[in-house]
């Protein structure tokens, strides 16, 4: 067999004649093609850790909530010790994930940075600083389904068992990472929750404070979403773009406003679609199912039209 490995000869030598060298090799040198075209011949730069990653946000959870996701037993004195134990530990994973992604960034956009380390400290202690303004909202959002849900029959369940509060508090993380400039971590953080409970947030989204998702399953909020105070989503909710824009090379744009805006104490019900930049105007009520493509002005209520019944007798409508 005529492998054509060159440089990934080895590879097949280190297994004899077996396939697994074979395919080894074969692996290498796609990979091998493929980092060249993106890195120009250039060294390979260390990509940052999905595994780091949820280290990262599972501290950063246990460090917001620590009664709740820290370790059991924890009394009022052990806590704020546990805390900046936990903040620590977890802000030094996260300054190497950052430190990967600045260099990472500079093989894409050719920024000419070079002092990784020092605005890799930077960065995380400006992540840091906000946490007590993320949590501040949580407090607000966790406040919201507790009152919003006459399922729910104390606070410490909605923490613990409301999907919508798992996606919450990793969306609000990974949105400060993409305020940052670091949209790659941002992504990875939100798609931890994405994982966990079938919510899909990009970490571009606005969202205000007192935010409600309820059940959850399926809910899709795209990047340029703006959604306000008071906002209750249910599950299958999608708030999404109509359509993608293209330049004149047939490519796809990015960055631009494509996604609704979302006023104030809005209600949307379960699988309701709403696509495009529109506007829903602030105390809206948007029915199940309802497909929405155009602005609706305040206070409007949008359902589904009334199921027509015809009856056909004597042959009619034959």
């Amino acid at each position: 067999m005529n492998t054509q490995f060159g440089e990934s000869d080895h590879l097949v030598a280190m297994h004899g004649n077996s396939k697994v060298g074979y395919i080894a090799a074969h692996l290498h040198n796609l990979r091998t093609t493929s980092q060249r075209s993106r890195y120009n011949d250039g060294p390979i730069p260390e990509l940052p850790s999905r595994e780091a990653t949820i280290s990262i946000v599972g501290g950063l959870v246990a460090a917001l909530y620590p009664r709740h996701f820290g370790p059991a037993g924890l009394t009022l004195e052990s806590t704020d010790a546990f805390v900046v134990y936990q903040l620590d530990k977890t802000l030094q994973l996260l300054r190497e994930q950052i430190r990967r992604e600045l260099k990472l960034s500079d093989y894409e956009e050719e920024t000419g940075r070079t002092d990784y380390e020092r605005q890799a400290e930077e960065i995380t202690n400006e992540f840091g600083v906000r946490l007590p303004m993320v949590r501040t909202l949580l407090d607000t959002d966790i406040r919201a389904a507790y009152d919003g849900d006459p399922a729910a029959k104390s606070i410490e369940e909605v923490i613990f068992c409301y999907p919508g509060i798992t996606a919450i508090i990793r969306h609000r993380l990974a949105h400060e990472l993409f305020l940052l400039g670091f949209p790659l971590l941002a992504r990875m953080v939100s798609e931890t929750a994405h994982a966990e409970t079938g919510i899909d947030i990009h970490p571009g989204a606005e969202i205000g404070e007192s935010f409600f998702i309820d059940h959850g399953t399926g809910v899709v909020i795209g990047e340029t979403s703006i959604i306000g105070h008071h906002v209750r989503l249910y599950q299958g909710v999608t708030l999404g773009a109509k359509r993608f824009e293209v330049d004149e090379h047939g490519n796809l744009l990015k960055n631009y406003p494509r996604h609704p805006i979302v006023e104030d104490n809005v209600v949307i019900y379960a699988g309701a679609t709403i696509l495009g930049r529109i506007t829903i105007g602030r105390g809206s009520s948007i029915g199940g199912n309802v497909w929405l493509t155009q602005s609706v002005p305040p206070g409007s209520t949008i359902t589904q039209a009334k199921l027509r019944t015809e009856v056909f007798d004597d042959g009619g409508g034959i």
